[in-house]
């Protein structure tokens, strides 16, 4: 009866329109009073989800990811990655996922990605010809490449939201070689949707005009060397390193490109206090509500039932991913993370899946999420620059999208491209 109430209230919350902080606090609190907790203990809950230091990282990368995209940082990178295959067909595809992939490699952010190389890309594609869904589906599959690429903001809610304490500095370098593996995979779906449609091509600026652009865009490009570097030497902590990120961006911005003043930097702060408020809202939130599952043995049930199900460890990955998926159309990233990494991570661990190999396939499979209706924040972030509707992005999505599957299967099930990176660098 408390695990209906728990899970009908958080239902009828979200089909009202309640943000879902606010429904999943709803919904443990009436799960507490039906179990005769008293309420205090969700407050308890909601302080204890967020009072984790490394939690703290995710408010200075979100403001140096806003900073660097008021900096123009994106468009330097869009410059670099035009020059380099913007004069193959649908050129300017694979230039819009190869920004997306560097700008990730700097912010960590799938939304942000979309907004800035989106603000960037999809105008100046339609202006080339090409057609607005196109655009606007490329932008946004490729935005998740960003979360798979450090740093990322989700894998440092993943690591407190396990338990164990697995180490950031490891799922940064995890998430590497998936993200580019996956990056790949886009650029060239992008090509073969690009040469089925006939799309135009562009003309290759020459060496010289590469050479320049690449080294306006490397001041911006290494945020995420001093980021890893600092954390891999032992300098600072991956919490630390946002700061570091932070204080490097302002510096760029202002003194190396010129391009950010007071105006743009005191509205970064805006922004950034606004995102970081709701996305820590949602932890605290989700902490309470996974709370309630732990106290009503969900996450044990969960495993049985798997065990019932299967004892291949490969079906065992393929039912959490099932699940994953279906999950991630009805709710954002970062309350599932919190919500579901206790339950299908001892799981997997049972079947002799690796933590830092989980993060990962987390990532990538709550990141396809986020391009699904009808919760995909990234799709209506798309949707909203393109100035086009969902429904119509979603008629011509699916080359993209099955592209991000097929990636998702191959992270799942080829652990070493995870693991390698860490082990090779003496990760833990």
């Amino acid at each position: 009866m408390e695990l209906l109430i728990l899970f009908g209230v958080l239902f009828l919350l979200l089909v009202l329109g309640v943000p879902v902080g606010f429904s999943l606090l709803g919904s443990a609190l009436a799960c507490f009073l039906a179990m005769g907790i008293p309420p205090v203990v969700a407050v308890q809950r909601v302080a204890a989800g967020i009072s984790v230091f490394t939690l703290m990282a995710i408010p200075f990368f979100i403001f140096a990811g806003d900073l660097m995209y008021r900096a123009g940082i994106a468009e330097r990178l869009v410059r670099v990655a035009d020059a380099a295959v913007g004069r193959v067909r649908g050129g300017l595809g694979i230039v819009d996922v190869g920004a997306s992939m560097m700008f990730g490699a700097v912010s960590g952010s799938a939304i942000a990605s979309a907004s800035a190389i989106g603000s960037t890309m999809v105008p100046l594609m339609k202006d080339k010809g090409y057609p607005a869904d196109y655009a606007v589906n490329v932008t946004v599959t490729a935005a998740i490449v960003g979360l798979l690429i450090p740093p990322s903001h989700n894998m440092i809610i993943y690591s407190a939201a396990s338990g164990i304490g697995v180490s950031i500095g490891d799922l940064f370098l995890a998430g590497v070689v998936p993200g580019l593996l996956t990056g790949f995979m886009l650029m060239l779906m992008a090509w073969l949707v690009a040469r089925h449609r006939n799309l135009p091509t562009g003309v290759f600026p020459g060496w010289r005009a590469f050479v320049r652009a690449a080294a306006y865009a490397i001041p911006g490009l290494m945020t995420a060397f001093i980021i890893m570097g600092g954390i891999l030497s032992g300098f600072f902590t991956p919490t630390e390193s946002s700061a570091v990120a932070v204080v490097y961006t302002l510096i760029v911005g202002t003194l190396v490109y010129r391009s950010l003043g007071w105006r743009g930097t005191w509205e970064a702060a805006g922004t950034s206090v606004r995102t970081a408020s709701m996305v820590l809202f949602i932890i605290a939130a989700a902490t309470a509500f996974g709370f309630a599952l732990a106290l009503l043995e969900v996450p044990a049930a969960l495993g049985g039932l798997i065990g019932l199900m299967t004892e291949n460890p490969l079906v065992t990955l393929l039912i959490i991913n099932l699940m994953l998926l279906a999950l991630g159309t009805f709710m954002d990233m970062a309350p599932l993370i919190v919500i579901t990494t206790p339950i299908f991570l001892p799981v997997a661990m049972d079947v002799g899946v690796d933590p830092v190999h989980f993060g990962i396939i987390m990532m990538l499979n709550l990141g396809v999420g986020l391009v699904t209706p009808p919760v995909g924040s990234v799709l209506f972030v798309g949707s909203a620059v393109g100035k086009i509707p969902v429904t119509t992005l979603v008629r011509t999505i699916w080359p993209f999208y099955f592209t991000l599957i097929a990636a998702l299967m191959i992270v799942s099930y080829v652990p070493a491209l995870s693991l390698w990176l860490p082990g090779a660098m003496g990760g833990e």
